[in-house]
C-alpha cells in the first residue's frame, strides 16, 4: 500500500495529477521527506525561483459578526461607547498610510452579516445610509481605490451572486476560506457550532458563484480545528473541482490554528509543524505546479526555509503599517528580513498585487473596467507590482537604482534552464521565442547572471568602447490619420489641447533644420512623422533628395514601416521597389523603433488600423 502511494506521489513529477480516489488514499501517507521533495520540485517547475508576497494594509471595516467560531478573536460583541464600523475617514487614513509606505493592496476584513444579529449594527448602518454591511463595504472599497490607488481585496464572508457582482466593480479580488468541508464541525461541541456562515455548502456555493462571475478568488483551509487528514484532502478536492471548472482560484492558503486566550479553544492543542508541512506539500501535490500555495509567515516565524521546502510559492499579505487583525499576537516579519530568509533558501522574493499576475494580465476576463485601469497602473509587464512609480519618458520621477554586481552571484542558485539558454546564446545559436521570453522574465540572482553574461559578450565584441552618434530628430508633421492609443501625434481638437497644434513643415524648413544640425556637429538626421493623408511616396523621396543635395555627407536615418508602406501604396509599387528608390534618393538606414510591437494580437488592441502580418 505504501509503495502504491509513493508511486502516486512521484508520478506527479511526470504531470500525472492524482485522481480523487488516489488523492483520498494519500491521507495515510506519512513519509514527509518524500512529500517535501516532490512538492518543492513541483513548485519550482511552476514558479522557478520566485516567491511572491503582497505589501498591504488591513482595514477592519467591522469586528461584529453573527458567527461564534470557537477559535476566533477577531469577532467581538458590541462595546458601549464604541462604533460598530470604521468611518470612511478612518479607513482612508489607514489606506493613505499604506500608500505612503508603498503598499498596493487594501485588504478589507470584516465579520459576516452582523446586522442579522446586532441591533446596533442595523442602526449604525442606517446612519451611514446603508441597509447591509456589504453595501457599506462597496462604498468603502470604491472610495479607497479612488482616493489612494490601492487595490481592494475583500473578505466579506458568504455572499449571493448579486453581492459578488457588485463588489467585483470595486475590488480586484475576493476571498473566503473554506476552512473545512467537514460537517462534523457544525455539530454541538464542534468549532463551528452556532455559526451558520461556516456551513461548508454555503461557503462552497459562494466560491462557485465567484467563479461564475469571473472573480479572482482566494480560499484555503484551516488545519488543527478538529478535522482529520482525510477531511483536509476532501476539502482540497472540493476546491480543486471548482478550480477545474472556473479557473478563478488564484491562491490557496493553508493556515494553522493558533490557540488564543479568551476563546473556547484557548487550551486546545495546536497542529504540529510537521502536520502543517504535510498539508502544504499535499496541497501542492494535489493541485500541481501552477497553483499559488500560501502559508502566513507570521504564524511560523522561525521556519521559513522548511515552509519553502514544502512547496510554498507565496507568503501572502505582509503589512508594514497594520497588524494582522486575525492573529494580532503574531507580528508581521520585516519585509527586508523576509527577503533575506527567502534568498537564503535560494529563492527570490517578488512583490505581487492583490490580484495574481495571470489574472492581472487578462483584465477583460477578470476585472471591471475601473479596476482594470488601476491594476494596469500598478503592475509591471509580468503582472507583478511595479518597482516604483517611474515609467519610460517620465522625467518627473527618477528611475529606480539598480546595481548589478557579480561578486556574490552564486551560480548554483541559477536554474538549469537559464544556464542552458545563456550557454546556447553565447555560442551564437538562435534562441527560440520561449527561450527569449524566459530571459526577459528573470529576476534576482538570475537577472544578475544574465546581465553578467551579456556584459562578458559585449567585452568580447566591443572591448571597452561604447559608441554613439550625434544627430537631430526632425519630425516634419504630427498630422496623422491613424488612431493608435499610445501615440502623441495630433489627431484633432482633443490632441491639440493636449499636445499642441498640428503642423506640417515645408521642405525648406526640413532642410534648414538638417543644415543647422550639421553645422553644430551632427552627422545624422533622424526623421519620422505622422501618416499625413496628403503625403505620397514622392513626398518621402523629395525629403531625402533635398537634404542630400545640400548635405551629401549626412547620414539619413528615416521613415517608419508605415511610412514606407504608405509610400509604396501611393506610388502603386511594391515595398522592395520603394525601398530601392529611397536608397537611391539618399536614405541610409531605417529606424527600428517604429516597429513598435510585432504581435498581431497586441496590434489589434493598440493600433487596429495599422499594418500587420
Amino acid at each position: 500500500m505504501l509503495g502504491n502511494m509513493d508511486r502516486i506521489i512521484r508520478a506527479t513529477l511526470d504531470g500525472k495529477r492524482p485522481s480523487r480516489e488516489e488523492a483520498l488514499s494519500l491521507a495515510g501517507f506519512s513519509e514527509l521527506l518524500v512529500l517535501l521533495e516532490t512538492a518543492s520540485q513541483l513548485r519550482d517547475h511552476g514558479h522557478g525561483n520566485l516567491i511572491s508576497y503582497s505589501k498591504n494594509v488591513f482595514i477592519p471595516l467591522t469586528k461584529l459578526c453573527r458567527d461564534v467560531c470557537h477559535y476566533c478573536t477577531f469577532a467581538q460583541p458590541p462595546k458601549k461607547g464604541e462604533r460598530a464600523y470604521l468611518t470612511l475617514d478612518e479607513m482612508l487614513d489607514i489606506a493613505r498610510a499604506g500608500a505612503d509606505a508603498g503598499c498596493t493592496e487594501a485588504l478589507f476584513t470584516l465579520g459576516d452579516k452582523p446586522e442579522l444579529r446586532y441591533t446596533v449594527a442595523v442602526e449604525e448602518l442606517s446612519s451611514l445610509g446603508h441597509k447591509t454591511t456589504l453595501e457599506y463595504l462597496h462604498e468603502a472599497a470604491n472610495l479607497v481605490a479612488k482616493e489612494t490607488g490601492l487595490l481592494p481585496h475583500v473578505n466579506p464572508g458568504v455572499m449571493t451572486a448579486t453581492d459578488i457582482k457588485n463588489l467585483r466593480e470595486v475590488s480586484v479580488s475576493q476571498g473566503i476560506m473554506l476552512e473545512s468541508i467537514s460537517g462534523r464541525l457544525m455539530e454541538k461541541g464542534g468549532v463551528h457550532f452556532g455559526s451558520p456562515d461556516k456551513e461548508p455548502a454555503a461557503r462552497l456555493e459562494t466560491i462557485q458563484l465567484a467563479g461564475k462571475e469571473k472573480v479572482p478568488f482566494t480560499s484555503g483551509i484551516l488545519i488543527g480545528i478538529g478535522e482529520t487528514r482525510l477531511e483536509r484532502i476532501e476539502s482540497l478536492l472540493a476546491l480543486r473541482d471548482l478550480q477545474d471548472k472556473y479557473g478563478h482560484i488564484q491562491e490557496l492558503i493553508i493556515q494553522n490554528f493558533r490557540a488564543k486566550q479568551g476563546t473556547k479553544m484557548e487550551n486546545s492543542p495546536e497542529p504540529s509543524f510537521d502536520d502543517l508541512l504535510w498539508t502544504l506539500a499535499m496541497t501542492r501535490i494535489l493541485f500541481g505546479p501552477e497553483m499559488d500555495v500560501q502559508a502566513p509567515p507570521n504564524l511560523t516565524p522561525d521556519s521559513y526555509k522548511k515552509l519553502l521546502d514544502a512547496g510554498l510559492s507565496d507568503w501572502g499579505g505582509v503589512s508594514p503599517v497594520t497588524l494582522d487583525h486575525v492573529n494580532p499576537e503574531a507580528p508581521w516579519p520585516e519585509i527586508e528580513n523576509l527577503s533575506e530568509e527567502t534568498a537564503s533558501a535560494g529563492k527570490d522574493l517578488v512583490e505581487r498585487l492583490a490580484i495574481y499576475p495571470e489574472y492581472a494580465k487578462n483584465p477583460k476576463n477578470w476585472l471591471s473596467p475601473k479596476m482594470s485601469t488601476l491594476t494596469m497602473q500598478s503592475m509591471d509587464t509580468e503582472g507583478f507590482a511595479r518597482d516604483g512609480n517611474w515609467s519610460p519618458g517620465d522625467d518627473g520621477v527618477k528611475p529606480p537604482s539598480v546595481t548589478i554586481s557579480t561578486s556574490d552571484n552564486n551560480h548554483d542558485l541559477i536554474t538549469s534552464s537559464i544556464h542552458e539558454i545563456v550557454a546556447k546564446a553565447r555560442t551564437g545559436t538562435e534562441l527560440t521565442e520561449q527561450e527569449i521570453v524566459s530571459l526577459f522574465k528573470v529576476r534576482g540572482k538570475e537577472f544578475t547572471y544574465v546581465c553578467d553574461a551579456a556584459n562578458q559578450l559585449r567585452e568580447e565584441v566591443s572591448g571597452n568602447i561604447v559608441r554613439y552618434v550625434v544627430n537631430r530628430n526632425i519630425n516634419y508633421t504630427n498630422i496623422c490619420y491613424f488612431k493608435c492609443q499610445f501615440c502623441a501625434f495630433s489627431k484633432g481638437k482633443l490632441s491639440e489641447n493636449l499636445r499642441g497644434k498640428p503642423y506640417d513643415l515645408g521642405l525648406d524648413e526640413v532642410v534648414r533644420r538638417a543644415k543647422e544640425a550639421w553645422e553644430r556637429g551632427a552627422t545624422e538626421a533622424c526623421m519620422q512623422g505622422g501618416i499625413h493623408p496628403d503625403y505620397t511616396g514622392e513626398t518621402y523621396l523629395e525629403i531625402c533628395k533635398a537634404i542630400k543635395k545640400e548635405l551629401p555627407e549626412i547620414h539619413l536615418h528615416a521613415f517608419s514601416p508605415l511610412e514606407v508602406w504608405q509610400g509604396a501604396e501611393t506610388l502603386e509599387i511594391s515595398v522592395p521597389e520603394f525601398l530601392n528608390q529611397l536608397k537611391e534618393a539618399g536614405l541610409g538606414t531605417l529606424p527600428g523603433t517604429a516597429a513598435e510591437i510585432l504581435d498581431d494580437d497586441v496590434r489589434a488592441e493598440l493600433c487596429p488600423d495599422k499594418i500587420n502580418t
